[in-house]
């Protein structure tokens, strides 16, 4: 297992029984509880019908005009105004960006590394995870669970040039023991809404 942190805020009247597979947390050595602001107490309170509507109609489109916005949810600027802005300062909303299409950019490959590291120490998973940030050619990259630790979601022009990134960059990240590749026959459902 990799080395894991669970993000919690310490609160005098809450006690941590942290369990894995019926096992308790102190068991993993690699676990260990840091404050956060990812915590259960931090989450927001649950979305009213009227901010799932807001966060549903901007992720369908992030553009349109405040206006635009307020008229599909049935309210008036003001309010609406006010209410994308909780939503941005609470951190439900952080961000917006374009979609841009890989292959009209020169992306004809789509890749899928899946990476067992060598050893579990934080040591070597930050200066891991820090070099994988810095590769242009990677668009995601998730730590797992189960027999792989890293799953990352690589692009290229072309399979010599997802080859080149493989041998020279991605094998020679800190850490690295194995590497499994796969690639993406097609696109069958993109990064879609989520459902607020």
């Amino acid at each position: 297992m990799g080395s894991r942190e669970f993000l919690c805020k310490p609160d005098e009247n809450i006690s941590f029984n942290c369990t894995v597979n019926g096992h308790n947390l102190d068991e993993f050595p690699g676990i260990s509880l840091i404050q956060g602001k990812n915590c259960p107490q931090d989450r927001m309170k649950p979305l009213d019908p009227t901010d799932q509507a807001i966060l549903l109609a901007l992720q369908r489109d992030g553009r349109q005009t405040m206006a635009e916005l307020a008229d599909q949810v049935s309210l008036s600027q003001s309010p609406c105004w006010r209410r994308v802005r909780q939503l941005e300062e609470s951190g439900v909303i952080e961000g917006y960006q374009a979609r841009l299409s890989r292959t009209k950019l020169g992306y004809g490959v789509t890749g899928f590394i899946h990476l067992q590291m060598e050893n579990h120490t934080a040591e070597i998973a930050a200066a891991f995870e820090r070099e994988v940030v810095a590769l242009p050619q990677v668009v995601a990259c998730h730590n797992l669970s189960g027999h792989y630790d890293y799953l990352i979601e690589a692009i290229a022009t072309d399979l010599e040039a997802f080859s080149t990134l493989v041998r020279n960059k991605i094998r020679c990240l800190p850490g690295v023991k194995e590497i499994a590749t796969s690639f993406s026959l097609k696109e069958v459902k993109a990064a879609g809404a989520l459902l607020p």
